[in-house]
């Protein structure tokens, strides 16, 4: 083909020889994908392999598939989920209901963003003594860092990671905790583990799904931006499930919330006719 090639460090491909526009030999980071990987390596392979560079041993790759599982579905009460829901029951094309997902659940209050926060404080902590930690990972208000992504984001209003309509650590939440501190070895996890009573007292709030996974994917070696990437793309598969489900059901069988209004017509005394 005439013109400039397509310059990335992550993918190289040899075309047919007949055919230009048509890929004969596809390389990730020099992995033949379809000739070495293709029926050998997992989902979790090539995900790290297409991040990192590098392929991951088989407690990285075991860790990051618990996570994927404990993600998959944050359920319908999760705003995200709710959002391709809508999609699906209004009769939205697939893609849509699944940008509508990512909007939502892209956001600083227990969305991908909230998780980016999280991991940077995670960041912080590892330039800083551990009696430090509780303080830098409870810290709220204007980050301590400014980057160019951070534009148009308001100031941090609750700890990042944390639940701030929550009561107690929803048992989920431990699950997830306890399972991926055991397979962790990063010393992320384990800590949070051990000081997470404590560490929820100083914030006033419970921990929430988004701060297991900020520590998990802190531990795996993962930047705050690939964190926040992976976190929306893990939780993807149960906001089209819910989508697809509602899409068969009808407008009729959604779940909406109940709703008390406090000047119901319906409950309103009838005027007498003349």
């Amino acid at each position: 083909m005439s013109g400039s090639p397509l310059h990335t460090r992550i993918w190289h491909e040899q075309a047919e020889p007949d055919n230009p526009f048509a890929t004969r030999v596809a390389r990730c980071h020099g992995y033949d994908v379809y000739g070495q990987m293709l029926g050998k390596a997992r989902w979790a392979d090539m995900v790290w392999l297409l991040l990192k560079g590098d392929a991951p041993t088989p407690a990285e790759a075991a860790m990051l598939d618990a996570l994927a599982v404990a993600l998959a579905n944050p359920g319908p009460r999760d705003p995200m989920v709710h959002a391709a829901m809508c999609g699906g029951v209004g009769g939205s094309p697939g893609a849509a209901s699944l940008m509508a997902a990512l909007a939502v659940g892209a956001g600083q209050s227990g969305g991908a963003r909230d998780v980016n926060l999280c991991m940077r404080h995670w960041a912080q902590c590892a330039e800083a003594p551990s009696p430090t930690w509780p303080e830098i990972l409870t810290q709220t208000g204007q980050p301590r860092w400014l980057a160019p992504d951070d534009a148009g984001w308001p100031a941090i209003e609750h700890p990042a990671g944390f639940d701030p309509h929550g009561v107690r650590t929803a048992g989920i939440v431990r699950q997830t905790l306890s399972t991926l501190a055991c397979m962790s070895t990063g010393p992320r996890l384990p800590w949070l583990t051990a000081h997470l009573e404590a560490l929820q007292q100083l914030a006033g709030l419970p921990l929430a799904m988004t701060g297991v996974a900020a520590a998990a994917l802190s531990d795996l070696g993962f930047t705050a931006q690939q964190g926040e990437m992976l976190f929306l793309l893990l939780r993807l598969p149960g906001a089209a499930a819910h989508a697809l489900e509602q899409a068969s059901y009808g407008f009729k069988r959604f779940p909406y919330p109940k709703v008390e209004l406090l000047d119901d017509p319906l409950h309103k005394p009838q005027k007498a006719t003349p």
